[in-house]
């Protein structure tokens, strides 16, 4: 592991041209280069500016409510053996943490003079902070939504509505994700000039991957100084997290990439198991390849056609990775899992039960795999709970 850190100097960070190791740039029609560009051209510097750092810094905490909590789990720590910490993004003002990625991005659009937010969501929870950050800076927003998501997450659509958005249904594909970005990203195409596209995931043309994993990067951040406030070490032994496109993954992952002594440990949806045929764990059926504006790992038939990916978890429904995470697959950087749609719900109602938490389902792939590794009594285990599971009671109680 250190040699491999050793030969690539950041492997949190992209190149120039947005590519970390095999992985990324921006493969977009002509059409979008300019939209695509100004931000490429911006981002960093709007980021870097004063104003900039004091509003995310002000908004995060007295808006969203960071930090979170770092929760000492004592009952599953007693269960599996060691020191288990839960990263309470749940707690964040809407429910998970995609906020801290569309608060950074509306800023962003501020200062390029956007009017007009779009947005494609799956599970709803970046729709949802999408839809709450507009309504607070008063801009137009409009979000896609694969039909069959709309179905199954209907609490997050009627949240969307109430907070002013336009829910806009994706009829095409498998009615899921991937179909909802296509949607956005026409839309894009067709106003180039007042509108800017939140992106919710580590996926998509640089500057995207960049700028949604520093923006997330915040969890990662507060992660070191609590850790360092209740074990004495701001290193934990394992960072676990669950992975569709893998926003919350690369924000709790962030600030430990270039630490080799923290193994990192990627969690995916195996759906009705990965060689089912109804599946999303990429990093184990996927092969390189184009994917909504990036080279990334992605599920494809031997022609380059696009596999329908399977979860019971909206947000995993996703037959790619972001290009960070598909290199920190390559790279052996971080160890990949997957959990079934049954495990998951086992998960979910373990957690539920023992530590009066219930976890969104994308969030409960997470903690299917504490069973499957071996700890010490003395490792510090932190597991990003992304999303919490108001959104998907309807899916439970059809299992009780």
């Amino acid at each position: 592991m250190k040699k491999t850190i050793s030969k690539i100097k950041n492997l949190s960070n992209p190149d120039k041209q947005g590519y970390y190791g095999d992985f990324g740039g921006a493969f977009i029609p002509e059409m979008l280069y300019p939209n695509v560009e100004e931000l490429r051209s911006n981002y960093l510097k709007i980021i870097a500016t004063k104003k900039f750092k004091s509003d995310f810094k002000a908004l995060l905490a007295d808006y969203v409510g960071r930090p979170t909590p770092l929760y000492f789990s004592k009952n599953l720590s007693a269960k599996y053996g060691a020191k288990i910490f839960l990263k309470r993004e749940d707690l964040c003002h809407t429910g998970a943490h995609k906020i801290n990625n569309t608060v950074g991005q509306v800023l962003v659009a501020q200062h390029l003079g956007k009017k007009r937010i779009i947005a494609e969501t799956g599970a709803g929870q970046h729709g949802v902070a999408t839809a709450t950050v507009c309504a607070l800076m008063g801009l137009e927003c409009i979000v896609y939504m694969g039909e069959k998501d709309i179905e199954r997450q209907a609490p997050n659509v009627a949240r969307m509505k109430m907070l002013g958005a336009t829910v806009v249904p994706a009829t095409s594909g498998s009615k899921t994700l991937k179909d909802a970005t296509n949607e956005a990203i026409r839309d894009w195409i067709n106003h180039p000039d007042d509108t800017h596209y939140i992106i919710g995931s580590v996926v998509g043309p640089h500057p995207y991957p960049d700028m949604v994993a520093r923006f997330q990067s915040v969890i990662s951040k507060e992660i070191k100084k609590q850790l360092k406030k209740c074990t004495g070490k701001n290193l934990p032994t394992h960072v676990i997290a669950c992975v569709g496109g893998g926003s919350n993954a690369a924000g709790a992952f962030y600030h430990f990439i270039n630490e080799p002594k923290v193994k990192l440990i990627s969690v995916e949806a195996a759906g009705c198991g990965i060689n089912s045929g109804k599946s999303a764990a990429t990093s184990q059926l996927g092969t390189p390849g184009i994917l909504h504006g990036s080279k990334s790992l992605l599920m494809q038939t031997a022609d380059g056609q696009v596999v329908e990916p399977h979860s019971i978890s909206a947000g995993l429904d996703y037959p790619g990775i972001g290009p960070m995470h598909a290199n920190l697959y390559k790279s052996g950087r971080a160890i990949f899992m997957s959990a079934t749609d049954e495990e998951a719900l086992a998960a979910a109602f373990e957690l539920s039960k023992t530590e009066g938490i219930i976890p969104a389902l994308e969030t409960a792939h997470a903690l299917v795999v504490l069973k499957d590794i071996p700890f010490k009594k003395t490792d510090s285990v932190v597991i990003c709970l992304s999303g919490r599971g108001d959104k998907d009671l309807a899916t439970y109680m059809d299992h009780l």
